[in-house]
């Protein structure tokens, strides 16, 4: 029996490890979307431009939408009926809806002018109402780990692609320190316990990037976050990945890398920070995570100028 050998045009082999190169190129690439809002709605006069960003955000394909605080402003009562009618709104988004308490529903309800409340007792409402499933908000859930060990609901925790996503209760102005020192002084160690544990878990999983979120602008020069600023610091110089900060408070869209080592005064280049629009501007970002071969980057587009681009 005669036997034949099969030639193989090494060509043809170049052509088939280039592809394969090419298929695990794609297969290590990933990119999705988001949106990044807060302070808003204030008041009354608001609220119907607030429905219709909703709206908006619900035309666009979004892995989730993430609220970081203040909807409602300091002089409005903290009343169960506007939390309730926040939860619903908050519940008709069609992505999965995350949020982070921010200052003016809880902190600020013992400083208004009418229907003062109990800040803590505000809180408990928020976690009753907001943070009492292990899940996100919206018509679409996403499944998410919370701080509920240590007392603190609010504090999540979300994977999207290889991206891990963790929000933080840290109030503007001042993360409470002057009005209630003792209460800063139990939960800034368990915020910083839940942001230690995002790095690491970032690092153990050599993730490309981690992307924290809160109400405060950590870069006021309050003393009320110098903890959190030097811990953050040490953390993101240890790691290897980008790392994001989305805030809200100060009400001024920014998109920078303002952190510097608080010790050395190095200026660490991995962290980017998001600054949403606030009241009286009624806007959302639309974020963009790319991930490729270990390394991310984050692109941003205000949601009005998305809008924009999409009529024309």
């Amino acid at each position: 029996m005669t036997s034949r050998l099969r030639c193989t045009n090494p060509l043809d082999l170049l052509g088939a490890f280039v592809l394969t190169l090419a298929l695990c190129a794609a297969a290590n690439a990933a990119q999705f979307s988001f949106a990044a809002l807060g302070d808003t709605p204030y008041n009354r006069e608001e609220e119907p431009q607030f429905v219709t960003m909703m709206a908006e955000m619900n035309h666009q394909r979004l892995a989730f939408a993430l609220h970081v605080g203040d909807f409602k402003d300091s002089l409005t009562a903290c009343s169960d009926e506007l939390f309730k009618q926040r939860r619903e709104w908050f519940g008709l988004s069609h992505h999965p809806f995350f949020y982070t308490p921010g200052d003016n529903e809880w902190t600020d309800c013992g400083r208004t002018a009418w229907g003062r409340r109990a800040p803590l007792e505000r809180l408990a409402k928020l976690r009753e109402l907001f943070f009492s499933q292990d899940a996100s908000m919206g018509q679409r859930s996403l499944k998410a780990e919370r701080q509920t060990a240590r007392g603190y609901p609010e504090h999540m925790r979300w994977m999207v692609e290889d991206v891990l996503f963790a929000t933080l209760n840290v109030p503007g102005p001042d993360n409470h320190r002057k009005d209630m020192p003792e209460e800063a002084g139990r939960r800034t160690p368990a915020l910083l316990q839940w942001m230690h544990e995002a790095f690491r878990i970032a690092g153990d999983r050599k993730l490309p990037a981690l992307v924290l979120a809160m109400q405060g602008n950590l870069w006021t020069g309050s003393r009320g976050y110098s903890d959190i600023l030097a811990a953050l610091a040490e953390e993101a110089q240890r790691y290897p990945g980008e790392v994001l900060v989305i805030h809200g408070d100060t009400h001024w869209f920014r998109f920078d890398r303002p952190l510097v080592d608080p010790r050395s005064g190095r200026h660490i280049e991995n962290v980017t920070r998001l600054e949403v629009y606030g009241s009286p501007f009624i806007n959302w970002i639309y974020v963009t995570a790319n991930t490729d071969n270990g390394r991310a980057r984050f692109s941003v587009v205000p949601g009005s100028q998305l809008m924009s681009d999409e009529r024309r």
